[in-house]
This record gives structure tokens, sequence and C-alpha cells, in this order.
């Protein structure tokens, strides 16, 4: 995997915004302006949301995964080249779905259309 291939995964989330809030070459995948996927200026794998705490620490203790730097205990760091692309797209696409669930009803329809 690559930046542009997971920036493309997070491009394609319905009402997905690119920021760089930061300066200095991040990558900050936002809906409904809350961030679900970060790539930090290094390039070394991106940020995303997980379920719990708990899930987080289980990827971590599974070496899927290590702490995401400046983020909250539920959100950790996989590096790209370290894990298959399929599961990748899929921790990306999770994180999406879960910061999405959090948006109002309001926001989510707007996004939707529906």
């Amino acid at each position: 995997m690559s930046r542009d291939i997971v920036n493309d995964i997070c491009r394609a989330q319905p009402g997905a915004e690119w920021s760089d809030p930061w300066g200095g070459g991040h990558d900050a995948w936002k809906v409904g302006g809350k961030m679900f996927a970060c790539i930090g200026s290094m390039g070394d794998g991106v940020s995303v949301k997980t379920p719990s705490v708990e899930d987080a620490q289980l990827l971590i203790d599974l070496q899927r995964a290590t702490r995401a730097p400046y983020f909250h205990r539920s959100w950790v760091l996989l590096d790209w080249d370290a894990i298959p692309p399929v599961e990748l797209r899929d921790r990306i696409e999770t994180s999406y779905r879960i910061v999405f669930s959090k948006l109002t009803k309001k926001a989510q329809r707007a996004i939707t259309g529906n």
C-alpha cells in the first residue's frame, strides 16, 4: 500500500473531506467535520479509529498495529507495509463507519441524501 492508495480509499467514502490541519504534509480525512483517518507527514502508515480502547489494545497486542501518537487510545497506527491490503481497507472503512455513526441523524442524511 501507499499514501496514494490509502488516500483513494478515504476519498471514496461518502462525504469524505481532506484537510491538512497542522500543515507540513498531513492527510487528515474527515466526515461531517470528524476525523476518521490520518496519515502523518512521515507517511509511515495511517491512523484509524477502532470501536473501543480494548479493540485498539488487542490490535497492538497482536502486533497488527501500534499506538497512534497524539490520538485517543481508541486509535491505532497501521503500518501499510505490514498488513494485507484487504485488512487495511477494512480498518479504514470501519473507522469511517464508526465516525459516521456518531454524527447527528441530520448530518448523516445530508451526507447520504436520504
